[in-house]
């Protein structure tokens, strides 16, 4: 039957025609990716893809990452945001066991800084499903294997599986940082990073200046950032030993996509694709509020509250250094004792839902529990406040400030219980 035989072969003709273009998510070392190839690689499920793009408006290009299938160009990974190419001419291959980006002459604009030699086996780039794009050996497909992975080298996004922090092995600090602009992806002045210390933070600094705190890992968040609520498809981690201090967050649904990123603005926010809606919804941006989430508005000894008018307060027992400027509602100079602590005799105000202080001067044992922690602080005439660190099961651990108490607010809802060393004549 003819019309049987054609209707097939018109079938057959339109499947070839519209078959998917080949997608390859490995490079080998005798392969390469250029820009007038328009090849690409896509990670195994279809999700991420790594080739060369143009932002926006501008004409220079870059090796970046992107989702696939989004109708709007996300970018979650740029190589060579600080080295542009300047016309469209690039290739990306692997030389002398180095991946590296090669401008119109030839010449490298960026390139992997594997320094290990003599590897027997060939290496290959991949990138893999979570996102990550790694040199490793070809025999080798296991963690263990990668010589160099761009997790290890954050553009101003946060993907699950990624980390935030330090790896103490090598003494690598992964740090987010901001766009210059929407479509200029070298690195602006904001960045996103963590501060080792006994009670690690993480903070927003504008070039060199921190301007918001993260407040310390109580357990369950950043007390800092209040926002980030438990969600049933995402599980949030904290590792802070020998090896790492680092933050990471795994999304356990894979139809959802979920990334923190340090905005062109320099706010901190966390971004899930709506897929009904194909727009990313912001959940929450750090800091809220201006008045109360900027780092150190009211000076040392006094808290920030938004339903308070001015918004700095001294503590209990504190009043103002400089009232002169504190009747000026400038509450910078902060506070001081109104009784000087005698070492014997002293008590405590017990300060609901606050931001705990800054943890620069923080001890932290997470042996002891809070009334431990209160006997601790009396017989430690340095110790000025303490609180538990950790919010899980009624409150654990315990953590003592020596010095002045700096950056703290009170929130509505969240936050945590503080103790404020006061001299017994402060304590009515």
């Amino acid at each position: 039957d003819n019309s049987y035989t054609l209707s097939f072969l018109l079938v057959f003709f339109v499947l070839i025609l519209f078959r998917p273009a080949f997608s390859i998510n490995t490079l080998s070392a005798t392969e390469s990716l250029t820009i007038s190839s328009n090849r690409t690689l896509v990670s195994r499920d279809d999700v991420f893809e790594l080739g060369f793009f143009t932002p926006g408006s501008s004409s220079r290009w870059y090796l970046g990452i992107w989702y696939k299938k989004l109708s709007n160009r996300t970018y979650v990974w740029i190589a060579n945001r600080d080295s542009p190419l300047s016309n469209a001419i690039g290739t990306l291959k692997i030389s002398s066991m180095n991946l590296a980006l090669l401008d119109h002459s030839n010449k490298s604009v960026w390139s992997t800084n594997i320094t290990r030699g003599n590897e027997r086996s060939p290496m290959v780039a991949e990138l893999l499903a979570n996102g990550n794009f790694v040199m490793r050996d070809s025999n080798n497909n296991g963690a263990s294997g990668f010589l160099w992975q761009s997790f290890d080298y954050p553009t101003d996004t946060l993907l699950p599986e990624m980390k935030l922090g330090y790896d103490l092995k090598t003494g690598l600090n992964r740090f987010l940082t901001s766009w210059r602009s929407s479509d200029d992806p070298s690195s602006g002045v904001y960045s996103y990073k963590l501060e080792l210390r006994k009670f690690p933070e993480f903070y927003i600094f504008d070039v060199d200046t921190q301007v918001h705190r993260s407040g310390p890992w109580n357990g369950v968040k950043f007390s800092g950032i209040p926002e980030d609520q438990k969600l049933n498809y995402m599980v949030y981690n904290f590792t802070e030993n020998s090896e790492e201090v680092a933050y990471t967050f795994l999304v356990t649904n894979n139809s959802i996509y979920s990334r923190l990123r340090i905005s062109t603005s320099g706010y901190f926010q966390r971004l899930t694709w709506s897929p009904s809606s194909e727009v990313w919804n912001l959940f929450w941006s750090s800091p809220v509020n201006l008045q109360c989430d900027m780092y150190r508005v009211c000076g040392p000894n006094a808290y920030c509250d938004v339903n308070k008018s001015p918004v700095c307060n001294c503590i209990q027992g504190f009043i103002p250094l400089n009232v002169q400027q504190w009747d000026l509602r400038d509450g910078s100079s902060g506070c001081i004792r109104r009784t000087r602590l005698s070492c014997s005799g002293d008590g405590f105000t017990r300060m609901r839902r606050m931001k705990l202080p800054e943890t620069t001067k923080a001890i932290v044992d997470r042996s002891i529990g809070v009334k431990e922690c209160e006997k601790r602080c009396l017989s430690d005439c340095n110790c000025t406040a303490f609180a538990n660190a950790d919010i899980r099961n009624g409150g654990t651990g315990c953590v003592i400030w020596t010095g002045e108490l700096e950056d703290i607010r009170t929130y509505f809802a969240d936050g945590q219980d503080l103790y404020v060393k006061l001299a017994p004549a402060d304590l009515v």
